[in-house]
């Protein structure tokens, strides 16, 4: 099974810099940070080797932190011929500690952790802080410190309960910073990590939208010459820009397929219809398989084995339009750099499997096309504004490829669709009354398969409770739970139990993420 994504593409035609995971929470935000300085990232495992390292060419290296101490057994370490590389390297909390523990310094238990801010003192010219004040707040997250830096390094800032917070050796392009730059709470971090990029590493910051698009597109026609190709449509943005991508690089052997496997929200299915067909002239079939997939999901309760159902269903449906489709050989697919980390990779625990991702059947006779792979969701927002394609598009709220699948806890129903659809479109409605879809990252209501006591009309009641989320986020990678107006809530609950037979009672979501995850399964 062939995929062609920009991050495999990418190494050849941007600069482009390795994120060595070491177990970090903040090992994606790194990555994130060095693309908004226009330099692309990838996220890679911590045994990866020298020569593998070599092999890629990298113009950098950052190692993550983590939640071990270097000197344990077990610990994760790296192969120290990265060091002898000549790439810069640049170690953040941990791996400034790798850095350090690994080239003969010392890394020791602090008498006193120092969890929150700190203020930083830069004590000698450095490359990552010129033009930096010498005082400045820093964001620290460790217990463990490196209390002598190795030879040929200097150490170059501190703190009152770091000796080393900062050192440097830059004859060898070695860094390390025992804060984390990363953190929107140092406020001069991302100056410090564009001080590595362009002055330690050289980085062109050529890795821009327009150069995204413009390196996609080479890399799908040279992939896929004159063959047809299909492509997963569910009028989602990430669909939505992937198809508009590729249709800029082969046109007409471009066949969009929206599949209807009734999990959709309330008019989905018409609004993809006329969107794609009538408003973007695309050639598009529209499967209604609804029937097919209720049934392959019923009785199945487990969000896991929903989510691999959803997706080998929707490939075996792909692979029969395939071949009455020119015999289609390709696939094309908006799946996402978070739907890959969270499916799982060596130092990413899989949180769940994306049902484009995890949820695949290994004997798929389709390749895959996946643009979108190696991007987070507001690059991919900025390529389709870029693209020309409208507001109404570009900044829909994510949906889930299983759609309500993963929004009904428990058995799937017809009766339970029809009750969620209707409460979740008088959710989204009164979001969108009060002005604030554009500031929430996800709003939409879950129906857990329980039911509660009610009184309605001087009568008992039992009926399905609705909860309802909505979540501000930059990415998914991490959420807060939106502080809505009373007035609002009030709205929707009121609106909902008023509304729609089967819901009696309406709660809020309080969780952020982590712990919680945004959708509920």
């Amino acid at each position: 099974m062939a995929v062609v994504a920009i991050g495999q593409a990418s190494e050849g035609d941007f600069d482009h810099v390795l994120v060595v995971d070491f177990g970090a929470q903040y090992a994606q935000l790194i990555a994130r940070r060095v693309r908004e300085a226009h330099v692309f990232s990838e996220i890679v495992p911590r045994d990866i080797t020298a020569d593998e390292v070599a092999a890629r060419a990298p113009i950098g290296i950052i190692l993550s932190g983590g939640p071990a101490s270097v000197y344990e057994a077990g610990a994760y370490g790296i192969d120290k011929g990265i060091f002898d590389l000549g790439i810069p390297v640049l170690g953040i909390c941990y791996g400034h500690q790798v850095l350090a523990n690994g080239l003969g310094g010392t890394v020791e238990r602090n008498e006193v952790a120092e969890y929150g801010a700190a203020d930083l003192t830069v004590m000698a010219e450095a490359v990552l802080f010129v033009g930096l004040p010498t005082e400045q707040p820093v964001w620290m997250s460790h217990r463990d410190a490196v209390s002598a830096a190795p030879p040929g390094f200097i150490v170059t800032a501190s703190t009152n309960d770091s000796p080393v917070a900062a050192m440097e050796d830059a004859d060898r392009g070695l860094y390390g910073v025992q804060f984390h730059p990363e953190v929107a709470h140092t406020p001069r971090g991302q100056e410090i990590l564009k001080h590595f990029l362009y002055e330690a590493c050289g980085a062109r910051p050529t890795w821009t939208h327009v150069g995204i698009i413009e390196q996609s597109v080479a890399a799908v026609r040279e992939e896929v010459g004159d063959n047809t190709v299909i492509c997963g449509l569910s009028g989602g943005v990430d669909s939505s820009v992937a198809a508009a991508l590729v249709h800029k690089a082969i046109g007409d052997q471009l066949v969009c397929v929206f599949v209807d496997h009734g999990l959709m929200r309330k008019g989905e299915a018409e609004q993809v219809e006329e969107t794609f067909r009538r408003t973007f002239n695309m050639n598009l079939i529209h499967v209604k398989a609804e029937d097919r997939f209720l049934d392959a999901l019923e009785g199945v309760t487990d969000p896991e084995r929903k989510r691999k159902i959803i997706g080998e269903t929707f490939i075996r449906v792909f692979e029969e339009v395939a071949a009455d489709v020119s015999d289609a050989k390709y696939l094309v697919q908006g799946t996402l750099y978070p739907d890959v980390i969270e499916s799982g990779t060596k130092d990413a625990a899989k949180i769940k499997s994306h049902h484009n991702v995890g949820g695949l059947p290994d004997d798929m006779t389709l390749s895959l096309i996946e643009p979108l792979r190696d991007l987070f969701k507001d690059e991919v927002r900025a390529v389709g504004e870029e693209l020309g394609l409208p507001e109404e598009i570009v900044w829909r709220q994510p949906f889930p490829g299983p759609g309500l699948a993963v929004r009904i806890i428990g058995d799937i129903t017809r009766e339970r669709l029809d009750i969620l659809r209707e409460a979740d479109a008088i959710v989204l409605d009164e979001i969108r009354k009060a002005g604030l879809h554009h500031e929430l990252w996800q709003t939409f209501g879950v129906l857990p398969a329980i039911r509660t006591v009610g009184v309605q009309g001087d009568s008992r009641t039992y009926a399905y409770p609705l909860i309802v989320r909505a979540v501000t986020s930059d990415d998914a990678m991490t959420a807060d739970w939106a502080r809505l107006p009373y007035d609002v809530l009030a709205a929707i609950s009121s609106r909902v139990i008023n509304e729609v037979p089967g819901i009696n009672r309406v709660a809020y979501d309080v969780s952020s993420k982590p712990p919680a995850t945004i959708e509920w399964e």
